[in-house]
């Protein structure tokens, strides 16, 4: 079994979560010892973060951290494109979707690497992204969990709007895309459940047969 982690470390001074770290003495007349505790404040877009569709508020479909079906992010099947598209190349679109994959998908679940072996950070931002074709090619799919690393254009064309619309959870600022090595895996996608929030940091994990 591999295991590919696509978690992102928390990162940048605007997404760098406040920690506070407290020291407790705790002490018993059988016992003494310090516990540690901590405080956090963090931004939704921390590292690695999911996106409900109630991210957007005209999309917004009930449900949030706390609600969302663990069925739906727990090791379902995935299918998994490989591009490999430089800084500034523009539109990713459903031909190149497709004939990357050398199908149609047919899983609830798809992650798209459309940068090679490059994350999200080392390329002009929103300078690769999916086309109104490749959005309509996802939404006609069964998909329904959408782990990329592109995204929306700097035009700001409306690609959350039509995937969250359509009832797709996306994750954003995965890493390691190019270390799976399989054309589907098992996904998984776990969060704190905390109640109402439509956008938080994430953990997400591909598992495969070696």
């Amino acid at each position: 079994m591999t295991l590919i982690d696509l978690t992102w470390d928390f990162h940048g001074e605007r997404f760098a979560p406040e920690i506070i770290e407290e020291k407790l003495p705790l002490k018993s007349g059988l016992t003494a010892y310090t516990g540690v505790v901590y405080s956090l404040k963090m931004d939704g877009m921390s590292g690695t973060y999911i996106d409900f569709p109630g991210h957007i508020a005209e999309t917004a479909d009930g449900m949030a951290a706390d609600n969302y079906p663990l069925e739906d992010i727990y090791r379902i099947p995935a299918s998994v494109i490989h591009l490999d598209r430089k800084s500034g190349s523009g539109a990713v679109t459903a031909d190149d979707l497709e004939k990357a994959f050398g199908s149609k998908i047919s899983t609830p679940g798809l992650i798209i690497n459309a940068l090679g072996t490059l994350e999200p950070t080392d390329i002009e931002t929103r300078s690769v992204y999916l086309d109104d074709s490749a959005v309509q090619w996802i939404i006609d799919s069964p998909c329904k969990l959408l782990v990329s690393d592109i995204y929306e254009s700097t035009a700001l064309h409306g690609v959350f709007l039509k995937l969250f619309g359509a009832g797709i959870t996306t994750v954003c600022m995965p890493v390691n895309l190019h270390k799976i090595h399989a054309e589907q895996v098992r996904l998984t996608v776990l969060f704190p459940r905390i109640p109402n929030v439509c956008q938080l940091p994430c953990r997400a994990v591909a598992e495969y047969e070696s």
